[in-house]
């Protein structure tokens, strides 16, 4: 067996992963995704991997090239049709929606005009997302007319691809937290309560984690979720509402998990190895056992240098 893992660059979380496959003997190449060609016409290069672990920073990058080994017939984690529903937010409402899962209210507009008719009848407070991004930037709480008025009009005049659509949600009262739920297979591992003061709560920008136990509900409104988008390894956001329980904000197809991991006590790399591993034997629905993690040896990367697929 062979597997490959595209990549941008080392983090916490592909060390982890790396020391995984090298303490288990796999035999496997990190792949740059900077550095790949990849001939349509002639997938040779590629085909000696019975599995591909995708960790790449960019969606773009992440996304075009799982879709090309997907053609092939060559499995990733994730698939690209997964990429492709948790890499845009409006295609992730819309997916929760069909398959009736709860979450925030929203509503799409194409115009600075009808975004702002839409924000006075949802009622501020609401939150503006860009439809494509991640650790939680670019994100606006917008409070009256007078910052809707003015952030639309910046939206407008930016004029890129993710400001010309207005993703507007409603603005849920959470209790100084959320909940980070990780999801592989049909399993809900272990979550986390991310706190903050501010209120946007993601690790990247400042939040704690502290342990939140799986509940019943947590995980039947985290695997509904995960089954929506296509299901995997996947990371589900979970906000806590006053009125209406338990809602799914976010659905992350290539997660970090540095805070996770050392919270929870779960070997999280570990579990998505396995599941690599039985994605690679064409067994992606067996049960992962769950262990705790071990401390985390150094991989030796000098053995394991940047592979360049068809260059």
């Amino acid at each position: 067996m062979k597997i490959g893992v595209l990549l941008s660059r080392i983090r916490v979380e592909e060390k982890w992963l790396l020391t995984n496959l090298e303490k288990r003997g796999v035999d496997f190449d990190r792949i740059e995704d900077g550095n790949i060609q990849m001939d349509i016409t002639n997938p040779d290069n590629w085909m000696k991997y019975d599995a591909v672990l995708e960790r790449s920073l960019s969606f773009t990058r992440g996304l075009y090239a799982t879709s090309i080994l997907n053609s092939w017939g060559i499995p990733t984690v994730n698939m690209a049709s997964v990429a492709q529903v948790c890499g845009d937010k409006l295609a992730t409402t819309s997916v929760l929606a069909k398959a009736g899962v709860p979450q925030p209210k929203v509503k799409v507009a194409f115009t600075p005009e009808a975004a702002l008719e839409a924000i006075e009848e949802m009622g501020y407070p609401v939150v503006m997302k860009p439809v494509v991004g991640s650790w939680g930037r670019l994100l606006s709480k917008i409070n009256d007319r007078d910052a809707a008025e003015a952030i639309l009009e910046h939206k407008d005049t930016l004029g890129s691809f993710q400001h010309s659509v207005f993703y507007i949600q409603e603005y849920i009262k959470k209790p100084g937290r959320d909940i980070r739920a990780m999801v592989v297979g049909d399993q809900t591992i272990c979550a986390i309560y991310r706190t903050s003061s501010h209120w946007i709560t993601n690790t990247a920008r400042g939040g704690q984690g502290e342990v939140c136990p799986v509940t019943p509900e947590l995980h039947s409104i985290c695997q509904a979720a995960a089954n929506a988008v296509g299901g995997g390894v996947l990371a589900v956001d979970v906000l806590e509402d006053e009125n209406n329980g338990l809602l799914v904000n976010e659905v992350n197809h290539t997660m970090e998990f540095h805070t996770l991991a050392p919270v929870t006590g779960i070997d999280i790399a570990g579990v998505i190895i396995d599941y690599t591993l039985n994605t690679a034997r064409g067994l992606a629905q067996s049960p992962i056992k769950i262990k705790p993690a071990e401390s985390h040896l150094p991989i030796n990367l000098a053995a394991y240098p940047l592979y360049t697929v068809g260059a």
